[in-house]
């Protein structure tokens, strides 16, 4: 099975965050190669956790994901915005 979906890596004070928003799922290293190592690691660990349990494809389905033979895609937005509001 292929699973593709999004990591997103920011900075925060001396450390590097990796997030897939897409599972909401995060890591960290002192390095981006650190937290890229440290992100795949989550969430290969979410992924075979969610197959024991049964509930992977419920999961990916929620999530937006569709399948298409054994590979899972996530879903591609149209238009991407930045948006400030003022409260």
């Amino acid at each position: 099975m292929k699973i593709s979906l999004r990591v997103e890596i920011f900075k925060e004070e001396d450390t590097y965050v990796a997030l897939s928003p897409e599972l909401n799922v995060s890591s960290f290293g002192e390095t981006i190669e650190d937290a890229k190592r440290s992100i795949r690691e989550a969430l290969e660990a979410f992924i075979e956790e969610s197959e024991r349990m049964g509930t992977l494809e419920a999961i990916l389905e929620e999530s937006g994901f569709s399948k298409v033979n054994d590979s899972w895609t996530s879903r591609k937005p149209i238009a991407e915005e930045a948006v400030a509001l003022t409260l």
